[in-house]
């Protein structure tokens, strides 16, 4: 079977991730159970989900020159993500995500430093590597405006769009209309940059965490029910998801059956720490689905 070939635009980012039996309060100083560094920003883990899948995946990013960018640009490399395209800028700090782990889920303060730099006019040098792509995927932890062009070339090439709008801004509702699929968790989904929601439903799925997922199946609302999974930490479930959806829509799997292959994915990533640690290979998804008699 051909690689899938996956755009991803989006985010390079270090987590620093602290865990921490309860949130402080306003002025007050805890004391944590643990920290670390690991890679992520959303456009990285979502190409790394996609490329530990099998997929040939392309990122177009930016890192600062730094020492974070250094090695997040070798661990990219190690995963097997296209870097041709990341370039570190002098100028700017390598992005960062402060999260906090505490009462089994998340809260996380992102500061885009060189993330800022994925400008229209990084995307419009690569807008080759885009019209050959079987889908582009993005997100918006990069400007606004990036993610409109990148949306606009891929529409022009005929190309299909996966965009998870997260964290959530507003969006043109032209724009939205050039979209293959929008991925809002139930949170987002209810803001109001997504108020107009009735004239997307056919694009939505809308990723419910322990809840499951929904979405509109050739003209059906269906439900797909969560994995039953010892959850160890949240952060890049969503990412996970995305990033095996975009793997098996290009694989041509129906909408059901690859957003069953992307749960399981995500379901499998909250069983260790960290946003990228725990994102599964294709043999592990394989063994998961089969032990529980859904084949792929």
């Amino acid at each position: 079977m051909k690689r899938p070939k996956i755009t991803v635009v989006g985010s390079i980012n270090m987590d620093l991730i602290t865990s921490t039996k309860k949130r402080p309060k306003v002025g007050e100083t805890l004391i944590g159970e643990s920290f670390m560094m690991v890679p992520g920003g959303k456009g990285a883990n979502q190409a790394v989900a996609a490329a530990r899948l099998g997929a040939d995946v392309t990122l177009l990013g930016r890192v600062g020159d730094d020492a974070f960018g250094k090695e997040l640009r070798e661990h990219l490399q190690r995963e097997g993500v296209s870097l041709c395209n990341v370039e570190p800028v002098t100028h700017l700090s390598t992005g960062v995500a402060s999260i906090t782990l505490s009462e089994g889920d998340n809260s996380i303060i992102v500061v885009p430093g060189a993330n800022e730099e994925v400008t229209p006019e990084l995307i419009d040098e690569f807008e080759d590597t885009i019209a050959v792509s079987d889908i582009v995927l993005l997100q918006l932890e990069i400007p606004i405006k990036t993610v409109e062009y990148s949306i606009e070339l891929a529409h022009k090439h005929g190309v299909p769009v996966i965009l998870n709008p997260a964290p959530i801004q507003p969006l043109a509702q032209s724009l939205l209309e050039k979209i293959t699929y929008l991925t809002p968790n139930e949170h987002e989904v209810d803001e109001f940059a997504l108020v107009d929601v009735a004239n997307l439903i056919d694009k939505l799925i809308i990723t419910k965490g322990e809840k499951g997922v929904s979405f509109l199946h050739k003209g059906t609302p269906t439900h797909l029910e969560s994995f039953s999974v010892e959850v160890i930490d949240t952060t890049g479930a969503g990412d996970s998801f995305n990033g095996a959806l975009a793997v098996a829509l290009s694989e041509n799997k129906d909408l059901k059956e690859a957003c069953r292959f992307a749960s399981a994915v995500g379901a499998l990533a909250v069983t260790k720490l960290g946003a990228q640690s725990g994102m599964p290979t294709r043999e592990k998804v394989e063994a998961f689905l089969n032990k529980r008699g859904l084949t792929q």
